[in-house]
């Protein structure tokens, strides 16, 4: 695995400001039952991290506080971390709005068959990762036997309400080197062709730009592409994009409870610093607590920014 820290610590990227934290983003651990290729959390079936039974009750004591409108879980499979029920219960129990960044096959795994169930039942909000409407492209990036899965998947998810009553969202990654096709225009192909083939409903489609991180962007070195890629995020970056940056309202939480801008930083390990140095857990969390420190940017930044945009919730500009 190579490493890009050190080829996106020096940066040009224009300073960020935060504003009023709402979101907090919490990866569970790195176990999964898939590797993708284009995971930049390096996420797979042989992973041992996981967050433990601590980090959860301090979880769900800041969801007691009242200021945190959404806890966006995520991953690896972040349904295989034992505590994952009884945090989605404890935010739902708060008004919290919960979604879990699921990637559908897990929904056909032995021991999860109650799964789709219990996340119709709580309400939660599903991101479900589908890079493509094609078999070929989907098994090509995230192994044989996936994309049957995950049609599978969403078809239960559909029986539920999912796409009509209740939330449902695609995620789409470029298969390489290279921007998200328009967002608005993608998802208008992937509603055709998976209703007429399939008979699956969603709610929309998210268009996330590959990161020039861990698993990606060890690829990328692999095959002498990163410094052309940077380029082509560079090139792209479109300042109209600075103002909904999701690191602005976000925090990122990471399975021992540290805390970083989002979850790119995270997979860097660029903690988020109070004013004397120290990086900040969650025992230091507090709505306030981060008016005063600027987000950490690197060259990665330009992710975000270029074309239309990227975050977690999608185009920027869509």
């Amino acid at each position: 695995m190579h490493s890009t820290v050190h080829l996106l610590k020096s940066t040009s990227f224009p300073a960020v400001k935060r504003l009023k934290l709402e979101t907090l983003q919490v990866n569970l651990g790195y176990l999964c039952n898939q590797s993708c290729t284009h995971c930049h959390v390096n996420a797979g079936p042989n992973r041992t991290e996981l967050m433990q039974t601590a980090e959860i009750d301090l979880l769900i004591d800041l969801l007691g506080q009242g200021w945190v409108k959404t806890l966006d879980l995520t991953g690896g499979a972040p349904e295989m971390n034992p505590e994952f029920k009884r945090l989605v219960r404890a935010a739902r129990a708060r008004n919290v709005h919960v979604i879990d960044r699921c990637n559908l096959t897990i929904l056909e795994e032995p021991g999860y068959e109650d799964l789709a169930d219990f996340l119709a039942e709580q309400g939660v909000e599903v991101c479900a990762s589908l890079p493509c409407y094609l078999e070929d492209n989907v098994d090509k990036q995230r192994g044989k036997g996936v994309f049957d899965a995950s049609i599978a998947g969403l078809q239960k998810l559909n029986a539920l309400g999912y796409g009509d009553t209740l939330p449902l969202n695609l995620v789409y990654n470029p298969q390489g080197p290279s921007l998200p096709p328009p967002q608005k225009a993608l998802e208008a192909d992937y509603k055709r062709v998976l209703a007429e083939k399939f008979g699956v409903r969603f709610n929309a489609l998210l268009t996330i730009t590959n990161m020039p991180i861990a698993r990606f962007g060890s690829t990328l070195i692999s095959k002498g592409t990163f410094a052309s890629y940077m380029d082509i995020l560079k090139g792209a970056f479109n300042p109209a994009n600075m103002d909904s940056l999701m690191c602005k309202s976000l925090v990122s939480v990471d399975y021992q409870g540290n805390l970083f801008d989002c979850d790119f930083n995270q997979q860097l390990g660029w903690p988020i610093r109070d004013t004397q140095g120290r990086a900040m857990t969650l025992h230091s969390l507090a709505q306030t607590s981060l008016d005063q420190i600027d987000v950490l940017v690197g060259e990665h930044c330009y992710g975000c920014t270029a074309g239309q945009g990227s975050s977690c919730g999608g185009a920027l500009a869509a």
